[in-house]
């Protein structure tokens, strides 16, 4: 429960070598169990189903003596079978009808529990297109969302790397009012990433602009492309959303540990949790 505390234990992996366990490249992938090893109490992780729904870490922890449920986005990339029994490669950071289907069982869980809620953001969003459809994403998706939302244990988030789209709130973004939201200085979150909304709001501006007959040359394509990239990327800073307390602290990726504990002290003040009301879900 939530003020189930035992005798803290430090990480047994090296904190400093976080540093290197980390990429903060959005193309590159990296192992986030590397990354729970340097924050949990004694690197234990107990997994929760470790082989369904492999995009999303679900499993429960220590830290600082507390006991916790960590919800986190793996950025190694996956095997999978599809609906129709064919092999895919699942991306990491992308959330897939099972990943959503084991967190929305594992949030509601921790809930009946009385166990807090810790998220690891490194998501591009939710799988789009035919066969995610086919799998019943939506759904799943929104079975996700309804249980994060309709949470009622303390919640923290830590956005690590990128937090984009759908998949930003489904992993408790500031609008699922978690009790503290902290941020590494890598963090980026918004609707898209910088280059891919850049690309998409330039070419609607290019069609704007031929509707009125105005054409562009290449040169001024590119300058405005650049122009809007800058300050789009201004604006999915992590100091810009602290500067308007949208993220609560900006945190050394050493110190994640110990600001998470803080938290969980701080929650623990406030014993009183509502009733748990998880609403209608499309089973």
């Amino acid at each position: 429960s939530i003020w189930d505390r035992k005798q803290p234990e430090e990480p047994v992996a090296s904190v400093t070598d976080i540093y290197s366990v980390y990429d903060a490249s959005p193309a590159r992938p990296y192992d986030m169990r590397e990354i729970i090893a340097r924050v949990v109490d004694g690197s234990r992780f107990d997994e929760y189903k470790p082989e369904y729904g492999k995009t999303l870490l679900c499993g429960y922890a220590r830290i600082g003596g507390f006991a916790v449920g960590i919800v986190a986005n793996q950025k190694l990339h996956a095997q999978a079978t599809n609906h129709e029994g064919h092999k895919r490669v699942e991306f990491g950071g992308v959330i897939y009808t099972e990943s959503a289907e084991k967190a929305a069982r594992f949030v509601m869980d921790c809930n009946q529990n009385l166990v807090p809620l810790v998220f690891l953001h490194d998501v591009n969003g939710f799988m789009v297109g035919r066969d995610a459809e086919w799998s019943g994403i939506i759904k799943a998706g929104a079975k996700m969302v309804n249980a994060v939302s309709n949470s009622v244990v303390p919640k923290i988030t830590v956005i690590i790397g990128g937090s984009f789209g759908a998949g930003h709130y489904a992993m408790c973004g500031k609008a699922f009012d978690p009790r503290f939201v902290f941020a590494w200085p890598t963090a980026r979150y918004a609707v898209m990433a910088g280059e891919s909304a850049a690309g998409t709001l330039v070419e609607i501006k290019i069609r704007q602009l031929e509707r009125g007959g105005k054409k562009l040359s290449e040169e001024d394509k590119q300058e405005l492309f650049s122009a809007t990239k800058k300050t789009y990327d201004e604006q999915t800073d992590p100091r810009y959303g602290a500067a308007r307390l949208w993220i609560d602290r900006i945190v050394d990726p050493t110190e994640t540990r110990q600001a998470i504990i803080t938290a969980l002290e701080a929650a623990a003040l406030n014993p009183d949790v509502p009733v748990f009301k998880v609403g209608v879900l499309q089973t």
